[in-house]
């Protein structure tokens, strides 16, 4: 039960308890850990948002045998919605940042997916100031 840690992105289960080199903590899932008390969780933010829609999520059951399209269309939700990932990469751009998870398996979640996500992406760029037309 090793938490992954790529650079300064690490992923851990939110049953395991919160340590200081966690740095930041961003609950990643859609729904709240059962059993589990706001403050065992020492977040930052929970960020509903950046999880897979209800719908994906269903789908995929936590099943591993569809976990590479599940993957595939989990990143395309992400693609589609970058600006939801605004506060995880500025808080990368601060330091150490832990995605936290639910599901009891470590190597097929959303949190994998995500993690690859941020680290292989570029985040969106700000919009180019319009020059003001001359009168």
């Amino acid at each position: 039960m090793t938490p992954q840690k790529t650079k300064n992105l690490k992923i851990k289960r939110a049953y395991v308890s919160a340590d200081a080199k966690d740095g930041e903590r961003y609950l990643v899932d859609r729904l709240w850990p059962r059993g589990l008390k706001k403050e065992s969780l020492a977040l930052t933010a929970w960020l509903k948002d950046a999880a897979p829609s209800d719908a994906l999520r269903h789908w995929f059951g936590h099943d591993p045998a569809r976990w590479t399209e599940f993957r595939r269309r989990y990143r395309a939700e992400l693609k589609a919605q970058r600006t939801t990932l605004r506060p995880l990469r500025d808080a990368l751009e601060r330091g150490t940042v832990t995605l936290v998870y639910s599901a009891h398996d470590e190597a097929h979640n959303q949190a994998v997916v995500l993690s690859e996500y941020l680290l292989e992406t570029k985040p969106p760029s700000p919009k180019a100031a319009r020059p003001k037309p001359t009168t």
